[in-house]
């Protein structure tokens, strides 16, 4: 039986500052894309790269933030990395009011939030982990997931209706209030946070940079799932300005119609991320997390085969609604298992680079995409992409190495 269960007021803030800042960011979805294609009239090339740079550059910055972050009290960062995202944000439409907006201040904003985000998600793991008790991880986490995929749902055909009525600029208006609004959500939690102590050399040392990536690679549970990940999200995020350029260019799709492609199917990730906790009391983590980690790795193929008119928009949205509906119940699961098998002393930089990693994977193959697209066709690279996609679940950890954590687990 599903019980609805309470994780306490502080964690009722975390959620909520997390759900208008992913409501935000889904108002906003491609609005950069979109802003390079329709106002700044880009083609697939510079909009693979306006993705590719904005990640590698802000993953390259962020490269000592993860121990940085790991020595201080996590809400302040969060909070700051909340506000630098409000004001960087801000300046596009600045410029655009003003005539001055350009491809190059797209990218450094790109930059700026990219890092921003790499920071913010570092803290915000090492926080969940301090205000939630391990057993009720799996709860917290699908309560994120559900809500990442509420907000995708409603955002994008929210935002296309924007971009229709007042142009893409308005949305990255309402994705910077989100950043305010989510950094007073997190002032909200209240409560003492103590300062971590620094255990080891008492300063920064240019080792510590590397922290994160030997924890991971040295544990036998998390490396077979960071590179599982890192190159599942690499190939999917890759194709993703290559489709839209298919879709909005080639095809003739208005931007309402590409948002609703998307939005419809994200039902699904809402759908598997509340599934996520039967299944696991039901069938046990690791089971769940194999079976939906090589499910979702099966769908990107189909989206070589889109055409134009109604047809192609239920292709989309059918390919979409297995890839999430699969991800929705990985998701969580994932999260769950990385956190209980990191040291409460190394989530931050763990997670960082975690997030760096796969962000300068994702920059890399959404450079080397638009780059196949403008050689073979945008079809061409989809199609390469989802074949590869079909390898990632040899990667997945095949023993149960998870400890505890299973048993009673409540929504």
């Amino acid at each position: 039986m599903v019980v609805r269960k309470s994780l306490g007021r502080q964690f009722g803030w975390l959620w909520a500052a997390y759900g208008v800042s992913a409501l935000g960011t889904w108002l906003a979805f491609d609005a950069f894309r979109l802003i390079a294609i329709l106002v700044l009239d880009a083609g697939t090339t510079e909009v693979s790269l306006l993705a590719a740079a904005g990640l590698a550059v802000g993953a390259v910055v962020a490269v000592p933030l993860g121990p940085w972050v790991e020595f201080r009290r996590k809400r302040p960062v969060m909070v700051a990395m909340d506000l630098l995202r409000f004001a960087a944000l801000m300046s596009v439409p600045a410029a655009f009011a003003l005539g001055l907006l350009g491809f190059t201040q797209l990218l450094v904003v790109a930059v700026v939030v990219g890092a921003a985000d790499i920071a913010f998600t570092s803290a915000s793991g090492a926080c969940l982990k301090a205000l939630v008790r391990p057993e009720d991880l799996l709860v917290a986490n699908g309560r994120f997931e559900s809500t990442t995929w509420t907000a995708s749902v409603l955002g994008p055909p929210l935002g296309g209706a924007a971009i229709g009525l007042f142009g893409p600029v308005m949305t990255v208006v309402a994705n910077a209030v989100s950043y305010l609004l989510s950094a007073a959500g997190i002032r909200a939690i209240g409560g003492e946070e103590p300062r971590p102590v620094r255990t080891g050399a008492p300063r920064f040392r240019a080792g510590d940079l590397l922290d994160g990536w030997r924890y991971i690679l040295d544990h036998p549970a998390l490396r077979p799932l960071f590179f599982n990940t890192v190159l599942v999200n690499g190939l999917i995020m890759a194709t993703s300005p290559v489709l839209a350029v298919l879709m909005l260019r080639h095809l003739g799709f208005a931007p309402w119609q590409y948002g609703l492609a998307f939005a419809v199917p994200c039902v699904g990730g809402l759908i598997g991320s509340r599934l996520a906790p039967g299944l696991v009391a039901r069938f046990g983590r690791h089971k769940v997390m194999l079976t939906a980690g090589a499910l979702r790795a099966c769908w990107l193929f189909g989206l070589a085969f889109i055409g134009p008119g109604a047809g192609g928009l239920v292709l989309v949205m059918v390919v979409e609604f297995g890839l999430i509906t699969c991800s929705g119940v990985f998701n969580p699961v994932y999260a769950t298992y990385r956190l209980d098998h990191t040291a409460t002393d190394r989530v931050a930089r763990t997670l960082s680079a975690w997030s760096i990693t796969s962000k300068l994977t994702i920059a890399a193959l959404t450079a080397l995409w638009g780059l196949l697209a403008g050689l073979t066709g945008p079809r061409t690279a989809i199609a390469i992409a989802g074949l590869l996609l079909l390898a990632t679940p040899f990667l997945l950890p095949r023993h149960d190495n998870t400890p505890h954590h299973e048993q009673g687990i409540t929504a």
